[in-house]
């Protein structure tokens, strides 16, 4: 068996990538990344792996020369905040690439394409709880390219025979997130700040709410989303059971360390909460909490702690300025 993840020095992509090599050792992974957003240390040495943009390089030939069975697909530069004054690449970067990615899934006749969407399709929401029946009402751009993604998705199934599930995660994180990332990853973003002898920064008043899932809670579920057959054509929020505001995180974050200061700024355009049902993550990817908040922040941490010294990813221009926010206007003050 062979398989395609794209976005493989990601998160989510070399996670996963680490898990299918231990637990089916004789399956070939295939990785496409452009190392854009994520670190060439964090993809298995086994991973057959293509330094390639998928909106700009042509993938034909990786998906002829391996015949691939199932495709992940989880390349996406997740910002949701800064996504209103980085338009242009935001569309370019999620809609272009996985029109590329579905394109080539029909060509060549995978048996499943397995796609990460995102939260942010829900925006505000119909109710408390994000359920996947819902109508999703995206308030920004990233989740409005998201799901279109989803759209496009669902009409190659319908047009083209094109199997499909669709994973909308949850705050995902841990081991081998991007913590160099100045809009991304609030966890990563606290982690990287401290590191750097700065203020951990919370926007508005911290009383948003998150579901924050552990990385490693989520593996078997994906690869499940792949083979199960009644995954088939599924979209399914993929996060944590247990919702904490902002402030909580923070707080459950400096008791980790030990220590930790906390500075507020303004509030940006940002969904205020976001807590998923899980059932049919239970249900048909036997999805299991096992690791609480403080649990995963320790073993994040304690990674967190021994990584190089990079500098942070700083936009060096945006697309648009008009009602930037000021702690992006001035990147000394973060």
């Amino acid at each position: 068996m062979t398989i395609l993840i794209t976005g493989v020095a990601g998160l989510l992509g070399s996670r996963l990538a680490d898990w299918i090599i231990e637990h089916n050792p004789k399956y070939i992974v295939v990785g496409i990344d452009n190392l854009s957003g994520g670190y060439i240390e964090n993809i298995n040495p086994k991973v057959k792996f293509y330094k390639l943009d998928l909106v700009r390089d042509s993938i034909f030939s990786v998906f002829n020369e391996h015949k691939f069975d199932y495709v992940f697909h989880f390349a996406a530069y997740a910002a949701e905040g800064l996504s209103p004054f980085i338009r242009g690449f935001n569309y370019d970067n999620n809609l272009k690439s996985t029109a590329r990615i579905v394109n080539q899934s029909i060509i060549h006749n995978i048996k499943r394409l397995v796609f990460t969407s995102t939260m942010a399709v829900y925006g505000h929401g119909e109710k408390m709880l994000f359920d996947e029946k819902q109508t999703p009402c995206p308030i920004d751009p990233y989740g409005v390219a998201k799901y279109a993604c989803e759209m496009d998705i669902k009409i190659a199934g319908e047009q083209h025979g094109l199997d499909w599930c669709i994973i909308r995660p949850h705050n995902v994180y841990g081991i081998k997130q991007n913590i160099w990332d100045k809009y991304r990853n609030v966890l990563g973003i606290w982690m990287y700040q401290h590191l750097n002898n700065k203020p951990m920064t919370i926007f508005g008043s911290g009383e948003q709410t998150r579901a924050f899932s552990y990385v490693n809670d989520s593996l078997g579920p994906l690869w499940s989303a792949a083979l199960k057959e009644k995954a088939s054509k599924q979209i399914i929020n993929l996060g944590g059971i247990k919702s904490v505001t902002i402030l909580e995180a923070n707080k459950i974050l400096k008791e980790v360390i030990g220590d930790g200061t906390t500075i507020f700024f303004e509030e940006r355009h940002e969904v205020k909460h976001a807590i998923p049902t899980f059932k049919k993550s239970i249900d048909i990817l036997n999805f299991n909490h096992k690791t609480d908040l403080k649990n995963g922040l320790t073993q994040m941490w304690n990674w967190a702690k021994v990584q190089p010294m990079r500098n942070q990813f700083i936009w060096p221009s945006y697309e648009l300025d008009k009602g930037l926010y000021s702690y992006w206007k001035n990147p000394s003050k973060l």
